[in-house]
């Protein structure tokens, strides 16, 4: 056992002492950088997040796993981080929608697509919306209407009617295809002219592409 080890059990015994709460110390990446916390058992990934590590970028609504405002990327898939201890991180792998910015501050095709296409009012869903939907578009990279409307279906937003969040889908799979050397629109057949959104691509172009019709 090294030093350091010690150092964590002398710890952890003195705050079981100071407190007589059961302590526990949890190493996991977040959002690339390997971190050791030292917290109550009982605390939530949530408040690990936003509390110990202050990555406040994760929003806390409902804490019961409904609202979908805490969303997370779990070793790269959804999950609702007020429903997962932090204990359960150990060695586990991060990722909250500060983590999904490039390196050199280039918007995620997620993250970029909401600005486009005014995907947003208050912001408080944001983050969750944008892990839900990078996650999504890992599996499926062509999504129809139907199918963005499916995926945001389980994240709620008091402030608009969808019809953005579900074109900011379309449009971050459009980034996608355009940041991997393909046309934005994809190929032109009758399930990429459906995917359009129709009532929002009268303003909004594609990357580099052309606008679908009005």
């Amino acid at each position: 056992m090294s030093k350091n080890d010690h150092s964590i059990d002398d710890q952890l015994a003195e705050l079981a002492a100071d407190t007589g709460e059961h302590h526990v110390a949890v190493t996991f990446t977040l959002n690339e950088v390997t971190n050791t916390v030292v917290l109550p058992s009982r605390t939530l990934a949530s408040d690990a997040i936003r509390h110990h590590l202050r990555k406040t970028g994760t929003h806390v609504g409902c804490e019961h796993g409904v609202c979908g405002a805490c969303t997370v990327l779990l070793d790269g898939k959804p999950v609702r981080s007020c429903l997962v201890l932090a204990a359960s991180l150990e060695g586990r792998s991060i990722t909250t929608v500060e983590g999904l910015v490039e390196p050199d501050g280039t918007l995620h095709p997620v993250q970029q697509a909401f600005k486009d296409c005014h995907g947003l009012q208050c912001g408080f869903c944001t983050p969750g919306f944008v892990t839900t939907i990078a996650a999504f578009l890992e599996e499926n990279p062509n999504p129809t209407r139907e199918e963005a409307t499916d995926a945001i279906a389980g994240n709620l937003c008091r402030c608009t009617g969808y019809q953005n969040i579900r074109a900011s889908v379309l449009r971050a799979a459009e980034i996608k295809r355009e940041r991997a050397g393909q046309f934005p629109l994809g190929i032109d057949d009758a399930s990429t002219r459906e995917a359009l959104d129709r009532k929002v691509r009268g303003t909004t172009n594609p990357v580099g592409g052309r606008a679908g019709k009005a």
